[in-house]
């Protein structure tokens, strides 16, 4: 007998921490085929999306989805997220929550919702050489 998913509940319990303590709760998604979200708010195959309760409608932390209404340059959008493909869920004020593995679905990764076509994949440039002299260290969220 497989044992269900600990992942939404982790969700929802991080959710609650961070709406009774005042924090805002960031949720970073991997966007696949599944994920309805606004494509055009989409970096690097992933979006973040603040799910609390005064940035979203009618929000719903399912077990199998994570759904609500939300507003992109004024116009309502349907979000829907399959719990799966949440890879973070965490507290935009001090960084604190929890991160978890995605669960992208590779044979629907780059399929067109309208067109149904499958997009190339893009290739990056590779990354320019870092200047000589001292070592840095970068902060990367």
């Amino acid at each position: 007998m497989d044992l269900p998913s600990t992942k939404p509940y982790l969700v929802r319990a991080i959710h609650q921490w961070c709406c009774d303590n005042g924090f805002t709760p960031y949720l970073t998604v991997a966007v696949d085929a599944r994920t309805v979200v606004p494509r055009e708010h989409v970096r690097d195959g992933q979006i973040v999306l603040n799910v609390g309760y005064e940035a979203t409608g009618q929000l719903n932390l399912g077990n199998e989805r994570i759904s609500f209404l939300a507003r992109f340059g004024g116009v309502a959008r349907e979000i829907v997220i399959p719990i799966g493909t949440v890879v973070a869920i965490y507290a935009r004020e001090n960084g604190a929550g929890m991160a978890f593995d995605a669960e992208v679905e590779a044979s629907q990764e780059g399929i067109d919702r309208s067109s149904g076509s499958i997009d190339q994949p893009k290739t990056d440039p590779e990354p320019p050489a870092p200047p000589p002299g001292r070592p840095r260290l970068q902060r990367v969220k």
